[in-house]
């Protein structure tokens, strides 16, 4: 947190170094110390005082740290952050009365002394010698711009605030020779407007503007004189004089404010008896900081602009640099997200699964072709307290996320795209009993995979048995058709299609090379999910999710943003004919919950062991998104549950997360365009056998491999196992 002045009396030690200072700057000053020209001090203890000569020359001026605005697509504001809420405005949008109010109460001299006023210095020098401690101060207004220079340039390090904050007589040394260079180069215009943009004027706000918006809720411009002499009261002591908390004391601070004005024939007598004798009258404006505030559920996306800047080279080279950069802060961020996307997004998911249900969901939603994320929400919403995180449950770990969730059948696709584009045919046929063991060995990137001849797998329904082609198997997600499958195609092809299509686990470790890998057993992200999804309905290409449209600086200038990098990732023949499969999937197959009305969609379900995750992720040729049901910590298995007031004896990728996709795509889509998916023609293999075919009928370009042959008697054989019998019944 930002240091803020305390509001009572300095402690008697610092009483006493800020009386010595004073005295030695009194001396030092009448020695002509307060030309350049002079030499060291030589005026405490050996080492404690730099000589005056020795200090650089030139002070440091840090960009004043602003509030930066994160705005959606359309230009709507999704949150401000800050580390420091200011607005920096030049002097002609300050209220005339503000800057006759600072000058009279901190420093009535100010536009007739130099940089240091010695008058002033001989004034509180005398009066602090008869009271015997510290009444008056002797610090010019430019002396106070320099310290605050100081105290902005240790940001919110607590040690290098203290530094900057400490009373000795080295650090009054170096705030004085500053002082002057500032007085010479600036002129006491941009000296009163620096400073008045700098100060901290206590609840959070720096700078007059801030100041004025919180308090008041207006402009600094639009300040009267009785506003104004309130926060010129604050300044000396922001905690004391707070008129939030303390009324009663901020009145009496004001009305002294007030009445130096009058003094300083900068107001009547008459006008400051007025204002006096009102009272405070606050429309106060709370602090809105942050990602906690943002709009339409957006704060996990909000936060995850943050860490893409901490992250991207294109802010800066190291991550101090660009934490510095973020923390100064006054830039305007177009974001990717589409308000209309990211308000259904965030409908969807507070419709089906309530914030206080024993699991949460995710969602991500983004544009195929582009890699824009349009939308991204989840069920517990951004922030600290009960049934609230500030884990985004839809990116990878290094990007603010956890790690990631097992996402079952929804990897199988990725499969199917390898082995298309290794040659297999669609029409392929395996036997796909419901039970079976892992084929082994398997062929992968480095070698080959052998079972331990334990490993089984088997299909969800003991109806699901085969044979099966690859159209069929997809609808019905048959577990034993795509172990199969990989087997026969190897594992190395699918990892690099897994590659290619952005797919890659939360936990940033490489995907293991095993077969079970078909079977969507290594953790993943919904936006992981989403994107690569998006290279089907792009044709076969995938695009990085990227989040930022553009950067305006608090300049205007526009800054380089990080841009989505595109590839190829299969063939266009290989996305349409995932888009036919896909397509079945949500017209007659597990999906049937999740299908569009009035658009072409395609999707896959996906339900882990144990039912500790259940997915939904689909596309239409305009969006694809993810959709993930679980609990973060996996630990509770969706069984006997109740999700959303609805209540399931077991949760299935179609009956949860399909819904919440549907009517989350639904609403994203409405009034847009609805292109159709290209999908390709793939023939019934049961209507080819029916007209006497046998043998690999489906096998492409009758390549060898696991695939099995057809039996006489009906039976079904796979190399390296026993004869299926009975091809009907699954039994071995």
């Amino acid at each position: 947190m930002p240091k803020k002045r305390d509001g009572g009396g300095l402690p008697k030690t610092q009483q006493a170094a800020k009386f010595l200072g004073v005295s030695v700057l009194a001396g030092a000053v009448l020695a002509g110390l307060a030309l350049p020209a002079a030499g060291a001090l030589g005026l405490t203890a050996k080492g404690s005082v730099e000589g005056f000569d020795d200090i650089p020359a030139n002070l440091k001026t840090p960009p004043l740290s602003q509030r930066t605005r994160i705005l959606d697509a359309k230009g709507g504001e999704i949150a401000k952050v800050y580390s420091r809420d200011r607005t920096v405005v030049d002097l002609k949008d300050m209220s005339p009365y503000i800057q006759k109010a600072i000058v009279a109460i901190e420093d009535a001299r100010f536009y007739q002394h130099g940089a240091v006023d010695v008058k002033g210095i001989l004034r509180a020098l005398n009066k602090n010698a008869q009271s015997g401690a510290v009444s008056q101060g002797a610090s010019t207004l430019t002396q106070q711009y320099v310290k605050n220079v100081f105290i902005e340039e240790a940001g919110d390090d607590p040690d290098k605030v203290a530094q900057a904050t400490q009373q000795t007589l080295g650090r009054k040394v170096k705030e004085l020779k500053y002082a002057i260079q500032v007085e010479k180069e600036l002129g006491k215009r941009k000296i009163l407007q620096n400073y008045l943009n700098i100060t901290f004027f206590g609840q959070q706000a720096y700078g007059i503007e801030a100041a004025a918006q919180r308090y008041f809720s207006k402009h600094a411009k639009d300040l009267n004189l009785g506003e104004s002499a309130l926060l010129a009261g604050i300044v000396q002591s922001p905690s004391r004089y707070d008129p939030v908390n303390d009324p009663q004391e901020a009145t009496r601070r004001r009305n002294t404010v007030l009445q130096r004005m009058a003094d300083m024939k900068d107001v009547t007598q008459a006008e400051a008896d007025a204002a006096a004798k009102k009272p405070i009258k606050l429309a106060v404006s709370r602090p809105k900081n942050g990602c906690i505030t943002a709009t339409h559920g957006a704060g996990f996306f909000c936060d995850y602009i943050r860490t893409v800047f901490l992250r991207d080279k294109s802010f800066g080279k190291s991550r101090k640099i660009r934490l510095q950069r973020w923390n100064e802060g006054g830039m305007t961020i177009r974001t990717t997200l589409d308000p209309q996307t990211q308000q259904s997004v965030q409908a969807s998911l507070k419709n089906h699964v309530y914030a206080d249900d024993p699991v949460a969901s995710a969602a991500t939603i983004v544009e195929p072709g582009t890699g824009k994320i349009l939308g991204m929400g989840q069920s517990r919403p951004y922030g600290f307290r009960e049934n609230e995180t500030v884990i985004n449950l839809s990116v990878n770990h290094d990007m603010g996320g956890g790690a990631g969730y097992l996402p079952g059948s929804t990897f199988k696709p990725v499969v199917a795209a390898a082995a298309l584009e290794q040659g297999t045919n669609p029409e392929q046929e395996y036997p796909s009993p419901y039970r079976m063991p892992y084929p082994s060995p398997v062929q992968t990137c480095d070698g080959e995979w052998r079972g331990s001849g334990s490993e089984n797998v088997e299909n969800e329904n003991k109806e699901e048995v085969g044979p099966y082609a690859m159209k069929e198997a997809t609808a019905k997600s048959v577990n034993t058709y795509f172990v199969q499958l990989i087997s026969d195609i190897g594992v190395c092809p699918v990892v690099n299609m897994a590659q290619k299509m952005g797919i890659e686990r939360a936990d940033g470790k490489a995907l293991q090379q095993v077969p079970s890998m078909t079977l969507g057993t290594q953790e993943m992200s919904p936006l992981t999910m989403a994107a690569g999804y998006a290279a089907f309905a792009g044709g076969g290409r995938y695009c990085s999710p990227v989040a930022i449209e553009s950067i305006t600086d608090a300049r205007g200038r526009a800054l380089k943003v990080p841009q989505s990098s595109c590839r190829t990732a299969m063939s266009k023949k290989t996305a349409d004919t995932i888009n036919t499969l896909l397509k079945g999937v949500v017209e007659d197959g597990t999906g049937k919950e999740a299908g569009l009305k009035g658009r072409d969609s395609a999707g896959k379900t996906g339900t882990t062991d144990s039912r500790y995750a259940a997915w939904f992720v689909g596309y239409t040729p305009n969006a694809a998104g993810a959709v993930w049901v679980g609990d973060p910590q996996h630990k509770r298995k969706m069984y006997d549950i109740t999700i959303g007031g609805v209540p399931h004896d077991k949760v299935y990728g179609a009956d949860t997360p399909g819904p919440i996709w549907r009517d989350a795509m639904s609403g994203a889509l409405a009034d847009r365009p609805a292109p159709t998916l290209p999908t390709v023609a793939i023939d019934d293999p049961a209507k080819d056998k029916a007209q006497g075919d046998e043998g690999d009928k489906g096998r492409g370009k009758n390549k060898p491999g696991r695939g099995g042959h057809h039996k006489p008697g009906g039976g079904w054989h796979i190399p390296g196992f026993p004869d299926i019998l009975g091809g009907g019944n699954g039994g071995w």
